[in-house]
């Protein structure tokens, strides 16, 4: 009797997670197939909208990033920010580099999202809470966000944040003030700039203009256009005086960092299903042992002596 409980026991056991099995083959192909389709994103739009940021003409005054507390009504409006952050979604920070002769120089830099083509942020995110317009930017709803932080993960430029003191666990970003290009207004950022440090335009005419800016001024910039290549390119581009290694840019492939949040996000299932389905064969593992351990005690009881008195 024992064996043949053991032999009952283990094919319920072994029926159990073929049965998770295949239900984790099905979800891993079907979150697979969704996770390809959000990081491909399709070609990218050259009319899109885009930023030019011309480091050679910034003067690190800070109306851009107090402009941008001001519009997405962030806290503490007249603190200028010194890093990005729930409050702040752009700053200006203020580098030292040594120029060619040796001497020091400061070179003021804006940082806010960079709007990537193929934004690696909105391949990882498992809700669509992170979409890819085909106007630019990159926008945001919290009300379709868990706070899984995925995105923060997958960012090369670091820069979703995460609101730690909200239980909601909500993000926060540059969304390239989306609402106002909606209403045919320019970024608040662009607006406020006093120096044509910041301009706003297609993304194909900005390159069109960066080039000819390399081209018609030896010597003042670095003949490369950040953002134009890197990741499979940005909405935000920028021009520079010295190599942006010296800044502290992310030296990146052409190649979409979706890719890399792809394969995480591809495993994310897996590992949860793989782990459901060992549950659920335990479970119907115990739960065969106790009836037939039930049946086998009624069994015994009834072929007790006097039992069928």
């Amino acid at each position: 009797m024992a064996a043949i409980n053991l032999e009952l026991s283990r094919r319920d056991m072994l029926k159990g997670m073929g049965c998770g099995i295949a239900a984790l083959a099905a979800s891993t192909a079907v979150a697979g197939s969704v996770n390809v389709a959000a990081a491909a994103g399709g070609p990218a739009n050259e009319d899109a909208w885009g930023i030019l940021i011309d480091l050679t003409r910034c003067t690190g005054c800070q109306s851009c990033a107090l402009a941008c507390k001001e519009a997405n009504d962030r806290p503490h409006p007249n603190t200028v920010p010194i890093r990005l952050d729930t409050d702040a979604y752009s700053y200006v920070e203020e580098r030292q580099i040594e120029n060619s002769v040796g001497d020091k120089e400061t070179v003021s830099i804006k940082h806010q999202c960079m709007h990537c083509l193929h934004p690696a942020c909105v391949s990882a995110c498992t809700v669509g809470a992170l979409r890819k317009t085909a106007e630019g930017p990159v926008v945001y709803d919290a009300e379709k966000c868990i706070g899984c932080r995925y995105c923060q993960y997958a960012c090369p430029f670091g820069v979703p944040c995460y609101e730690w003191e909200n239980p909601l666990g909500l993000i926060h970003k540059c969304e390239m003030c989306a609402s106002r290009l909606a209403e045919d207004e320019k970024p608040a950022c662009i607006a406020a700039c006093p120096n044509g440090a910041l301009r706003f335009g297609t993304r194909h005419q900005l390159l069109a203009q960066a080039h000819a800016q390399i081209v018609s001024n030896p010597g003042r910039y670095v003949e490369h256009v950040y953002g134009e290549h890197e990741v499979g390119g940005t909405s935000v581009l920028y021009l520079s005086p010295v190599p942006f290694s010296l800044l502290g840019f992310p030296e990146l492939g052409d190649d979409p960092n979706a890719k890399y949040a792809e394969a995480v996000m591809k495993a994310t299932p897996a590992i949860a299903l793989t782990v459901a389905s060992v549950v659920t064969a335990l479970h119907l593992f115990m739960q065969r042992r106790q009836q037939v351990h039930g049946e086998a005690t009624v069994h015994a009881e009834s072929h007790k002596p006097g039992a069928e008195l």
